[in-house]
């Protein structure tokens, strides 16, 4: 049952469409920079793919979240896990997130192991010093070689 809801699906992806990701999660519109305290957060490059604003080459979707392949992959299994829900940082999450936290864990574990049987890593990069440069919570699976370590 588990491995139905998990069985990967196709997106159809233009190359251009990727340029267009690339460029919208660089542009100036804020969603790479940290927001300013009590300035309502902009919506993020994560935010208009969720809306189906902008294509992204999907993985899955559930009611709670939704995985892609990353744009710039780092290793031979590169996605990203998003909740629909915006948090901007983990640091800022409450403990009426837990459940919806939980649930990102849960699906980045099984899509990992379908993935990457062999073994993957989970980041969350959080805040400016974190690397984090789209303020939406979103979870790295990398995988599919040996990764070093420490990173970065």
């Amino acid at each position: 049952m588990i491995a139905a809801a998990f069985r990967p699906f196709a997106v159809r992806t233009l190359q251009s469409v990727s340029h267009m990701v690339r460029f919208l999660s660089q542009d100036s519109s804020g969603s790479h920079r940290s927001p300013k305290p009590g300035v309502k957060n902009p919506d993020t490059i994560f935010d208009k793919i969720i809306k189906k604003e902008i294509a992204a080459d999907l993985i899955y979707e559930d009611e709670k979240c939704i995985a892609f392949n990353d744009i710039s992959p780092q290793a031979p299994v590169h996605f990203l896990v998003i909740p629909k829900q915006k948090i901007d940082k983990l640091e800022n999450s409450t403990t009426g997130h837990v459940e919806l936290l939980g649930h990102l864990l849960h699906v980045a574990g099984q899509l990992g192991k379908s993935k990457a049987p062999d073994g993957f890593r989970l980041v969350i990069n959080n805040g400016e010093n974190g690397c984090q440069t789209v303020y939406h919570i979103h979870l790295h699976v990398i995988g599919g070689r040996q990764l070093g370590w420490p990173p970065g």
